[in-house]
């Protein structure tokens, strides 16, 4: 428990931070699901605009300090080419976890 008045206020603003950055991680996960479902039903359009909204979420969460700049790219080129691929119609290579 913090004693000093200056380590309680930081402990209750760290708190506050920490719902505050759980929201935006979440929405950030539910923007790139939209994407994933639009993906998986094959409709391009949707799917161009889902990764729109997707792209922009992502790069708040990067100038907030909510994810890191190369998982962000990471996951937004993974994206794209998904997007593209069902542009032309190309089989679509989803991803794997690889096992320990």
């Amino acid at each position: 428990m913090a004693n000093t008045k200056s380590a309680k206020i930081a402990n209750r603003k760290s708190i506050r931070r920490t719902e505050v950055n759980r929201a935006r991680k979440s929405r950030i996960r539910t923007f790139l699901k939209k994407v994933e479902t639009a993906v998986a039903s094959g409709d391009h359009a949707e799917a161009m605009k889902a990764l729109r909204t997707a792209q922009s979420e992502m790069n708040s969460g990067v100038t907030k300090n909510i994810i890191k700049k190369n998982t962000a790219a990471r996951k937004i080129s993974r994206l794209n080419a998904r997007v593209k691929a069902i542009a032309g119609n190309k089989p679509v290579k989803t991803p794997t976890k690889k096992s320990a």
